[in-house]
């Protein structure tokens, strides 16, 4: 009786769970000579392909859409240009900064409300505040592509309220723009063949979120906070680039790093080296053999920034390491762990979806 009945809770929990998946996807937006083809999956799950001639790009917006819940669905226009990020800002009064979303839309969400970022009809309300996202966009959740034109629909947003959305590229993202597809979801696959694309092709160069997400960089530096996905190698500070100069030789190669052969500077490849060595992919502040003290300060010293803030790495609580020089802020979001890093006029908080607050150091 109690293995029937230990069946039917593991029944009844799969069955919620697959009630609360989104069945749309999209929209996949492809650049062909003249024309824009936009292709998404509706709730029945069947593709949804209009096109209309570039030139009339500013008269359309796209429409983001939820099966799973109603009133979520939200429109997006198109930006008139898209340019490469610059390096370095200014420093802000307040920062939200999250990491290692992963398609994982409703937790997103729910932060950015809480935070106070955007109200529940996705309007920016953080004036000129910051958002920055410190990698992981892609893989494992089930709504990648509406988180993605969320954050590019609350960029433009938050320019014209004075703020910013600052969305750095992390490992998982190289890899979905470079071919290495070993953690995307079945599903994203099975949606591609629906639309009548390859997997690949849906963020390619001709592609509206492929051109958006090259313009992104893989390290910034905020006021005085140094950010990135996963963290400064010994190997790559010795190199000693300048955050621009990094971020300038690195973006011509983000679809490339499963090439190895195809890099004409070594240097270069070194910021893509998967073993430990790359600032997207190292682990040292977290994972023997763990980042000494002096390798921090260093890092700091070097880039004239106080405090360097990461993810990549899970850990049960945003927090602070390294004599409050390390930040991380990536918890397990696909558990519905959902917390930011908060700093306000100097001070940093830990906080949580429902708007809980706490201090963790006023350094």
């Amino acid at each position: 009786m109690r293995i029937i009945f230990c069946l039917l809770l593991i029944s009844i929990s799969f069955f919620a769970n697959s009630q609360n998946i989104n069945d749309c996807d999209g929209p996949y937006v492809e650049y062909k000579k003249s024309q824009i083809i936009v292709r998404s999956i509706d709730s029945n799950r069947s593709a949804v392909v209009i096109d209309f001639p570039a030139s009339d790009k500013s008269s359309h917006v796209l429409s983001v859409h939820f099966s799973n819940h109603t009133g979520w669905d939200f429109t997006v226009p198109f930006k008139t240009k898209i340019t490469d990020e610059p390096s370095t800002w200014p420093a802000a009064d307040k920062i939200l900064a999250l990491s290692d979303i992963e398609g994982e839309f409703d937790n997103f969400r729910y932060m950015l409300i809480a935070a106070h970022v955007m109200d529940s009809l996705y309007n920016w309300t953080y004036g000129n505040g910051l958002l920055v996202i410190c990698g992981d966009l892609f893989d494992r959740g089930h709504d990648v592509a509406a988180e993605l034109w969320l954050l590019y629909k609350l960029e433009e947003e938050a320019k014209a309220s004075g703020g910013y959305v600052h969305t750095i590229l992390g490992n998982h993202d190289i890899m979905n723009l470079s071919g290495d597809i070993r953690f995307v979801q079945p599903r994203y696959i099975e949606n591609a063949k629906i639309i009548g694309k390859d997997y690949m092709d849906l963020y390619n160069r001709n592609s509206e979120l492929g051109r958006w997400l090259r313009s992104k960089n893989i390290i910034e530096k905020i006021g005085d906070n140094l950010c990135l996905h996963g963290g400064i190698s010994p190997k790559i500070l010795k190199i000693g680039w300048t955050i621009a100069k990094i971020n300038y030789n690195c973006r011509p190669f983000y679809d490339l790093s499963e090439h190895p052969e195809k890099f004409t500077d070594t240097t270069v490849l070194a910021f893509f080296d998967e073993d430990n060595i790359s600032p997207f992919w190292y682990r040292g502040y977290f994972t023997e053999p763990k980042a000494t003290q002096g390798l921090v300060d260093s890092t700091l010293a070097f880039y004239q920034c106080r405090q360097i803030i990461v993810g990549h790495d899970i850990i049960d609580n945003v927090g602070t390491f390294y004599e409050d020089k390390v930040y991380g802020i990536d918890v397990n979001e696909h558990l519905g762990n959902t917390q930011a890093l908060l700093i306000e006029s100097g001070k940093f908080y830990k906080v949580d979806r429902i708007g809980n607050k706490i201090l963790l150091t006023t350094r």
